[in-house]
């Protein structure tokens, strides 16, 4: 099964375009929220058109599994169709388990052992626009940045999850930007795996604390 994995679209529907075509022939799309507003810290983009971004991701052929952001409000629920409001969103797929959150009211740690506790494999989440991947025990933690607003070295991207292993993308090229098998199901605690370059999420100070909830 492949999946698509995004957060962070902040109503530009360019950028969410672009996303698609990366998506080709993906089964679901998960969204890690901040689906349509630009959020006040955030620069307004030429292409940002909220309306139109909701009317496309209402008319998208591929299902799609929201979370909630913190720039997500009940105005953007009553423009989508799918429900966008619950703060984490969970599924079962191929025998994995996969949770869904925006990441904004946890910190990073405590996010990874709820998620752990709860037996997920998968955890994506968004919030920092800074794109990266790391292990934790048998878990994989992946935020796909932003397609619209990316931070750090700037690349708008996005990730698939197919087969055992999870891959980002920069949305305007098509280029592979990072790749990472699950890790073993192993017990014990984690070992955060921290490489440079695309993994820079979990290395910033900004993830390793309590984030700004306004923010992002």
């Amino acid at each position: 099964m492949k999946i698509g994995l995004v957060s962070d679209t902040h109503g530009d529907v360019a950028a969410w375009r672009q996303a698609l075509e990366i998506f080709d022939a993906c089964e679901l799309i998960l969204h890690a929220g901040d689906h349509l507003y630009h959020g006040a810290f955030n620069p307004v983009l030429p292409t940002y058109d909220p309306r139109g971004l909701a009317r496309e991701m209402n008319e998208c052929p591929i299902p799609i599994l929201h979370a909630r952001g913190n720039c997500d409000s009940e105005v953007d629920q009553l423009a989508l169709n799918d429900p966008i409001m619950t703060p984490y969103a969970f599924c079962r797929l191929e025998g994995l388990n996969i949770l869904v959150a925006h990441g904004d009211n946890l910190d990073r740690m405590e996010l990874v052992e709820m998620a752990l506790a709860y037996g997920v494999r998968i955890l994506l989440r968004g919030h920092t626009h800074i794109r990266g991947m790391w292990e934790h025990g048998p878990m994989l933690v992946c935020n796909p940045g932003s397609p619209s607003l990316p931070k750090g070295d700037g690349v708008p991207s996005v990730g698939i999850l197919q087969g055992d292993g999870v891959s980002l993308y920069d949305i305007r090229s098509g280029d592979l930007l990072a790749t990472r098998v699950l890790p073993q199901d192993r017990p014990g605690g984690g070992n955060p795996a921290v490489a440079t370059g695309t993994d820079g999420e979990a290395g910033t100070s900004q993830a390793r604390k309590r984030e700004n909830p306004m923010q992002g």
